[in-house]
């Protein structure tokens, strides 16, 4: 084919695409006024509302819209109509999740439609970012500048998102899907707490990957087993699709408590869920599924075939260095594979950016970089092919920003849902207590306890992954004296593929002092080489709940135990209908 007829054939498929996404963001819009004038119900409106990524809040009248980000990767033209967004519909500002996504809160359901078409001006969608679909394919954020990997993952993280997309298959599901891939050492994407977990392997001189199936947090989580030790990578598409294609047929539709696919396999065993996954496989061999494309689009995700230029960022302002900076360096600094360049992790608290935040990151990102952002599974943002010899002037834009912070990826850069600040399932304010934290260990010089983990989230549910932190809490109350306290259960010893051992509930307001004895101990009483698991499990639960056993119930003459982090009312229980907001 003619470069011309290439042309022209893309440019026809990029205007059915445009087609299609402007008539189904008027589709939502007739939809929208529909239920708001009453002509059809809040049950009707709902999975077409969730089907495009708008959840419903605890307040009433507003919405939370999340928008994709495939593989966690944006342009800087992108970031820069994110901030709009946030401007112009959410408050001001957006929040970054555990998927790589970013949500905007309390927006009117009348503006959704608008705000839905600033998305698609630069190639985003919030289509399948929630629901029983496949939601958002993350992948590792350092693809394609870690020194160990075997090959980048990104491109195929990208071009499974795409072939899912708008699929009837994928459309309507028993449950969420959730598809992950990474490619440096320490597993950074947590493969194991995923439906679907691809590692590179190169076998023969021949790229593929490690599949590993039906993981997953929530109130029971269940690591994933091995499916497969190595397939070619051209053949994942298949390789996942015929792993839905047995979770579309044997998920309970009956009740969306046990509806995931872990639950397939805790029901029927893992042998029978191998097999009916091999015997799909061999159906699309035979009789054709869904292709894996050659190439993403330019109109999906917005990625140009050919990058922009690199910036040197000489044309930054100049920034004396000081004793902050070179803490900064030494925690939120890495080299990557290339010479010259280093990666820069911006520490992004709680996950929250303003939209003034993400336009001076996307000018830093063309200024000294290559011009995109990668957002982390732990809510922060990374600065790739940053050039070495401008690191003290990146670092004075990010003091500009609010940005500066060191510690990243550290005990006090700690994890949050949002928990009751908007999430109709969330008990507690998560957000809060993780500001509260990070006051508490922010101080912190032991090297070791520096690099434990600290994961919240305001309910069981776990969309703040506390199971998979070496200490994590999640929101829960009781009563005491006939009043409502909010509490938090302590877990410690969880890592990316072993779940935290559950020690007991604690009163939100004591949940500090529960760490600060916690951390007293390990640090005197570690063993050498000891990791902080193995001294979780060498000391025992039973050990921990005597340390906190005084802190289980406050005094009641205390009116502080009675609310919430942040709060200056007394807590109660105000929980609406679930959607699902991991």
């Amino acid at each position: 084919m003619a470069t011309a007829d290439i042309v022209t054939e893309r440019q026809l498929a990029q205007e059915q695409y445009d087609r299609i996404v402007r008539q189904d963001i008027e589709l939502f819009r007739s939809q929208a006024n529909a239920f708001l004038s009453g002509q059809i119900t809040a049950d009707e409106f709902r999975a077409f509302r969730l089907r495009r990524g708008i959840y419903g809040q605890r307040q009433e009248g507003v919405q939370m819209v999340r928008t994709k980000i495939p593989g966690g990767r944006l342009t800087a033209d992108q970031m820069r109509q994110l901030a709009r967004v946030a401007d112009e519909y959410g408050g001001g500002k957006g929040h970054l999740t555990t998927r790589q996504n970013i949500q905007y809160h309390f927006v009117p359901l009348r503006r959704v439609p608008d705000l839905l078409h600033l998305l698609a001006d630069v190639r985003l969608t919030t289509r399948e970012a929630c629901y029983n679909t496949v939601r958002n394919v993350t992948a590792c954020p350092l693809s394609g500048l870690h020194a160990e990997e075997l090959f980048e993952v990104q491109p195929y993280a990208r071009r499974l998102a795409f072939a899912f997309l708008h699929k009837e298959l994928t459309d309507a599901m028993p449950r969420k899907f959730k598809v992950s891939f990474c490619g440096c050492p320490e597993d950074c994407m947590a493969t194991a707490i995923n439906d679907v977990g691809l590692r590179p392997v190169i076998r023969d001189g021949v790229r593929g990957f490690r599949m590993t199936i039906a993981g997953g947090l929530g109130p029971l989580p269940t690591e994933a087993k091995l499916l497969h030790e190595f397939f070619p990578a051209e053949d994942v598409v298949r390789r996942v699709e015929a792993v839905l294609r047995v979770f579309n047929e044997h998920g309970n539709r009956k009740d969306k408590n046990t509806a995931r696919l872990k639950f397939v396999m805790r029901k029927r065993g893992f042998e029978w869920l191998r097999d009916a996954i091999e015997e799909r496989y061999q159906e699309i061999v035979s009789y054709g599924g869904i292709s894996i494309p050659e190439e993403v689009p330019e109109y999906f995700g917005g990625f140009q075939p050919q990058p922009p230029p690199k910036g040197s960022g000489q044309f930054l302002p100049m920034y004396n260095p000081s004793s902050e900076f070179q803490e900064w360096k030494q925690t939120n600094v890495a080299r990557q594979k290339h010479a010259g360049h280093v990666i820069v992790t911006v520490r992004v608290q709680q996950g929250n950016l303003t939209g003034g935040q993400m336009r001076g990151l996307a000018s830093l990102s063309e200024q000294a970089g290559d011009g995109s952002l990668r957002v982390t599974m732990n809510q922060n943002i990374l600065l790739a092919w940053v050039p070495e010899g401008a690191l003290t002037r990146v670092y004075g834009i990010l003091t500009e920003l609010g940005l500066n912070a060191s510690g990243a990826e550290e005990i006090s850069d700690t994890l949050t849902c949002p928990g009751a600040y908007s999430c109709n399932l969330g008990l507690t304010k998560s957000m809060n207590l993780g500001a509260a934290l990070t006051e508490t260990v922010r101080h912190e010089s032991d090297a070791l306890v520096r690099k434990l983990r600290i994961n919240i989230s305001g309910c069981p549910n776990s969309c703040g992954q506390h199971w998979i932190a070496d200490i994590g809490f999640y929101g829960n109350a009781r009563k005491i004296e006939g009043r409502e306290v909010p509490y938090y259960l302590m877990l410690l010893g969880g890592t990316s593929h072993e779940f935290g051992i559950a020690i007991q509930s604690l009163p939100a307001k004591l949940a500090p002092i529960a760490v600060e004895r916690v951390l007293a101990h390990y640090k005197q009483n570690r063993q050498e080489g000891e990791t902080f698991r193995a001294y979780v499990m060498r000391y025992k639960a039973e050990f921990f709940k005597q340390l906190t056993a005084d802190l289980v119930k406050p005094a009641t003459g205390d009116p502080e135990m009675f609310m919430d982090w942040g709060d200056q009312e007394a807590f109660s229980l105000k929980l609406g209908r679930g959607e699902c907001a991991a």
